[in-house]
């Protein structure tokens, strides 16, 4: 079995990681590039920054900063927010960008994800899916855009098998119902996508202890999990998360 990943991700706002509750209430978390490096440093095995307004503000990803933190790390890094063209994901990438993911721009032009895949690589293409519970959707989960802001009346199984088959390499799966809960994981939902496509689902939305990445692995079926509270803010450590996880039959990759 392949190595389960832990994922920090950073949700930048102003240059500064922030995080809230359903993509809300937004406080101060530190800054994106210390943290970078002390993830880096502590066992992460990749790392997502999200520019979470770029897309509202209707604006490009800061690229300064993704070089600032590119510089500091030696781990694969996904950079997302504000992405809607070849020239936005040439930019990324060479700021020192590993992949770039595509979320609102992909939902309202899917041959992006097409032209992207084309260009650079499926490698290097994620999907970000930002799903509610809506009982109406044959999945029983919608697509939502725009920081969860705008319904799209879109299955979210729909769209990540749609993906998938545009050329996409990976779907970052967020329930913006667990989202900043620290409830636990939607363990449904990453069941309903990763049970239904062939490519790597990462799980995001609602980490709170240890045993949730445990739940999530085992019955999401998730080929990754995200998270960025519990990261941030020491209660949960990873170098702790991935001993506990080995020593309850998750396979994760131990130490730099």
């Amino acid at each position: 079995m392949l190595a389960k990943r832990i994922i920090p991700c950073l949700d930048v706002k102003d240059g500064r990681t922030v995080k809230g509750v359903n993509f809300v209430d937004l406080r101060d978390a530190g800054s994106a590039v210390d943290l970078a490096e002390l993830y880096s440093r502590t066992g992460a095995d990749e790392l997502v920054f999200l520019d979470i307004t770029a897309t509202v503000e209707n604006r490009g990803t800061m690229t300064a900063l993704v070089r600032s933190v590119s510089d500091r790390i030696s781990i694969p890094f996904t950079v997302g927010g504000g992405i809607r063209s070849e020239d936005d994901v040439d930019r990324i990438l060479s700021a020192g960008a590993d992949k770039i993911s595509v979320n609102s721009a992909a939902v309202r032009s899917p041959s992006l994800i097409d032209t992207l895949s084309r260009r650079f690589g499926s490698q290097c293409v994620v999907l970000a899916l930002d799903a509610v519970t809506n009982p109406a959707m044959a999945s029983g989960y919608e697509t939502v855009v725009d920081g969860g802001r705008t319904p799209t009346g879109i299955d979210a199984l729909s769209w990540a098998r749609e993906a998938e088959s545009r050329g996409c390499g990976e779907i970052l799966v967020t329930s913006m119902d667990a989202d900043g809960t620290k409830g636990g994981f939607a363990v449904d939902l990453t069941r309903v996508i990763s049970g239904n496509i062939s490519i790597p689902v990462i799980a995001s939305g609602g980490a709170g202890t240890m045993a949730d990445f445990r739940e999530v692995f085992v019955e999401g079926m998730a080929d990754a999990a995200l998270a960025a509270s519990v990261f941030h803010f020491h209660e949960i450590d990873i170098p702790e998360l991935k001993e506990y996880l080995r020593e309850n039959g998750i396979p994760v990759r131990m130490g730099r």
